[in-house]
């Protein structure tokens, strides 16, 4: 039976009323929301449910549903109205909007088994629908498709362009785009009104389909999806709709955006009323499992041999690689630097579950977090600088509680002659606040495997930072490393001082160590490998037993490895001295052991501070 057929005797513009009606009032109960901003797109999402989004709301697992998502996430009221509609909530659910305790957020999350990623941050939305895409087309390889629907103000976000060439150079004919093209933005018009045509113009460029309606029009409306789920490419449904639609007081005026209605009972009179219809949302066509590639097998970790000299990305990409054959379900997504991240290795031996993003990182981060939506585990890899430029996609895939891994290259001052502006300086301290993240920075190849491995199943936000230049092997290939965990590599009952180190610098503060035992200093060193979730108690036995310890970290100092050892020690309790080095003045181009020594964090500086530390009084 189809949707048609399911509602036959369903009013849609009764329906749409009815969706507009239900803002204004979960709006009302609450004090706040974005009721003007529901408004404007009920009609074209009321059609939607009614006559072609294809969804078990009784199985939101169901690998064949269709998804939904709210790029324009404000939109929150309506897409609640619209799960009340279709019976998934109750009406007195939908009146605890906003309020402490309930699942129904000012803007919508997968607290809701219904929502697969958390929207509200504008921009969003497209690019984890590309990636969701992605992974109908070529990974679960299913023929659902992904709705989004998007506002005209987050037309002016990059990341959505970003979105836009990147699903049309895929061509990902199961992907919708809706813009609710309202005019008006949070505090005045948008860049380019109603004028679709200029929508179109630049949409279009990027080889999607486009089309043109009265998004008021239930027929328009109705055409324009049968248009779009036979284009045979991605469509944008480029909708021109009145903000605040139906109630005079706030439609197409400025200064009502997020905010409750003047007055709830006459904009519900002039809407005609409370009303309890029901949409039966017709469920999905085809029943059929996801593809895989293949079944699981024991994993077998790349092996480097102790004293060898290994670029820990190098180690990385053979890790990697690895865990694909042993896992199907590992993929792996590129920022146009696979061949300096070593993911090429995965690439090469995994080819139909590698994904090529460009130099477009919001879509790279994007991508991956609408691929873990569908239960795959993506490896994102590039420079640790650059995920800078998508810090605001790693902060909401918390919110989300996304799956991902993230590994970042060419961190620090190690890496040398290439500059500051390739140097991830700022990437631990940028991770390390991202709720529930793990950061780890290994020191040598074997421990790199082994922490590829640890974090295909982390749940949350795993961050792997890896070095470029090669550094000596120092652990054996069957150890085991853990996450939250450490190594101490130097340690006796007589040790005076404790050096903590993480990547490069672990093998800096073991040479500081020799140095010092050539003066009759005997020192700690800790691999302090996981920076967060950190081992506290070892810092804490270290802590008592020398009484003295120096972080030293290739990053800024605000933030990182040492930032990490102080927090342990910021409950109150007795703590022991403690001496940051970190890098402190913009570097500029010179060999890596002359960035380490001006940085202040090489083998030298580290003796000589350890020395400084010990004569004081």
């Amino acid at each position: 039976m189809t949707a048609t057929e399911l509602n036959h005797d369903l009013d849609l513009a009764e329906l749409g009323q009815q969706l507009r009606v239900d803002a204004v009032r979960c709006s009302a109960a609450s004090g706040s929301g974005h009721p003007t901003s529901s408004m404007s797109a009920a009609d074209l999402m009321g059609t939607l449910f009614a006559r072609y989004l294809r969804y078990d709301f009784d199985e939101p697992g169901n690998p064949g549903n269709d998804h939904l998502i709210f790029s324009k996430g404000h939109a929150s009221p309506l897409l609640y109205a619209l799960y009340k509609a279709a019976g998934a909530i109750t009406d007195e659910e939908l009146l605890t909007f906003r309020q402490e305790g309930s699942r129904l957020e000012g803007h919508p999350t997968p607290r809701l088994p219904w929502v697969d990623v958390a929207t509200g941050s504008l921009g969003q939305g497209l690019p984890v629908g590309v990636g969701i895409a992605l992974a109908g087309k070529h990974l679960d390889r299913l023929p659902y498709r992904v709705w989004v629907l998007c506002g005209d103000s987050e037309l002016a976000e990059g990341s959505m362009w970003e979105a836009f060439e990147h699903a049309g150079h895929e061509r990902l004919d199961n992907l919708v785009a809706v813009v609710d093209v309202n005019r008006l933005g949070q505090r005045g018009p948008t860049r380019h009104g109603w004028d679709t045509a200029a929508y179109a113009r630049r949409i279009g460029a990027f080889g999607w389909h486009t089309i043109e309606i009265d998004g008021h029009d239930l027929a328009q409306i109705d055409r324009a999806y049968d248009e779009a789920i036979r284009a045979g490419r991605p469509t944008a449904v480029l909708a021109r709709t009145v903000k605040g639609a139906g109630v005079a007081a706030v439609a197409d005026q400025e200064g009502k955006h997020g905010k409750p209605l003047p007055s709830t009972d006459d904009a519900i009179a002039e809407l005609g009323g409370v009303r309890d219809l029901r949409v039966r949302v017709a469920g999905p066509e085809h029943g059929s499992a996801p593809h895989r590639f293949g079944s699981a097998s024991a994993l077998e970790r790349p092996a480097f041999e102790i004293g060898t000299q290994v670029a820990p990305r190098a180690a990385f990409g053979a890790a990697l690689a690895a865990l694909g054959t042993a896992r199907p379900e590992v993929v792996g997504l590129d920022g146009e630097v696979a061949d300096s991240t070593r993911m090429e290795r995965f690439a090469t031996e995994h080819p139909e579950r590698f994904f090529q993003c460009y130099i477009a990182e919001q879509q790279l981060v994007a991508a991956a977090v609408g691929m873990q939506a569908r239960g795959w585990i993506p490896y994102a890899a590039t420079f640790a600088a650059f995920f800078t430029r998508a810090y605001d996609f790693i902060r909401m895939a918390a919110v989300s509680g996304a799956d991902l891994r993230l590994v970042g290259s060419h961190a620090g001052v190690a890496i040398g002659q290439d500059g500051p502006s390739q140097m991830g300086l700022e990437d631990i301290a940028a991770f390390r606040a991202v709720h529930g993240s793990a950061v780890l920075y290994p020191c040598d190849a074997n421990q790199t495997a082994a922490l590829v491995a640890a974090i295909s199943d982390y749940p949350g936000i795993g961050y792997l930072r890896t070095t470029r230049g090669d550094l000596p092997v120092i652990y054996g290939p069957d150890e085991e490393f853990t996450i939250a965990g450490s190594r101490v590599l130097r340690s006796s009952d007589a040790d005076q001082v404790t050096l903590v180190g993480a990547g490069v610098t672990v093998h800096e503060a073991l040479a500081a160590a020799d140095e010092l035992r050539g003066d009759g200093i005997a020192a700690r060193v800790i691999d302090l490998y996981s920076v967060k979730p950190v081992d506290a108690v070892t810092l804490r036995e270290a802590g008592q037993a020398t009484g003295r310890i120096i972080t030293v970290e290739d990053h800024w100092a605000e933030g990182g490895l040492g930032d990490a050892v102080l927090d342990v020690f910021a409950h109150g309790d007795a703590a022991p001295t403690i001496l940051k080095l970190a890098v402190h003045g913009m570097p500029a181009s010179a060999s890596p052991a002359e960035q380490l020594r001006t940085a202040g964090i090489d083998r030298t500086a580290i003796a000589q501070a350890a020395r400084t530390l010990l004569a004081a009084p």
